[in-house]
């Protein structure tokens, strides 16, 4: 799972996304933010729980050019379905991508091969396509959105200030560092 600063691998997939199927590609996100938020299936337990706490956040993301999109080895078709019976799910709006073949979730090392399933994991990729934070959580453990565009803020901070680095719990606003010589045992 050595991930971080690798590039993403190409990718091309059918999603629903406010009612209609598209397709989505590594093209839409080149230049952009993007989240991928990898949950096991649709229609069950924790999932649709990080699913709506990421659609709380949705438009937060939108606003900071972060595009979402969740991804699970269901179909496209399931998606729309789960969409148009749960409450929970039927806020979404971000893309919820189809991933039946698992190439998506192979290719960001998030396959459980026994059972055709995605772990819980989320990718926050660059402008450049590249992958500067990740998070792989246990089937039980649930994300929390808020935390997650705290990282985006750190990343895009960092992003934008060459030689700043956000320490831990760092908040946007807050004072971050400036790597040096002169900090070693000083923190």
């Amino acid at each position: 799972m050595a991930l971080i600063n690798t590039e993403i691998k190409p990718f091309k997939a059918s999603a629903f996304k406010n009612g209609e199927f598209i397709e989505v590609s590594n093209k839409d996100i080149e230049g952009k933010w993007a989240v991928f938020f990898f949950y096991p299936a649709d229609f069950t337990f924790v999932c649709p729980t990080e699913l709506a706490d990421l659609a709380d956040h949705y438009e937060e993301l939108k606003s900071r050019g972060v595009e979402v999109f969740s991804v699970s080895t269901d179909t496209h078709f399931t998606h729309k379905a789960w969409h148009e019976t749960s409450d929970t799910i039927g806020k979404i709006s971000y893309a919820m991508i189809g991933d039946p073949t698992g190439e998506i979730t192979r290719n960001f090392d998030v396959m459980r091969e026994d059972q055709g399933l995605a772990n819980r994991g989320t990718f926050v990729v660059d402008p450049d396509g590249v992958i500067q934070v990740m998070e792989i959580t246990a089937e039980g453990v649930g994300r929390d959105a808020k935390e997650l565009v705290r990282k985006i803020k750190a990343a895009q901070y960092v992003r934008d200030n060459p030689g700043q680095v956000c320490p831990a719990a760092w908040k946007e606003g807050e004072d971050t560092l400036a790597p040096s010589l002169d900090l070693v045992g000083k923190i």
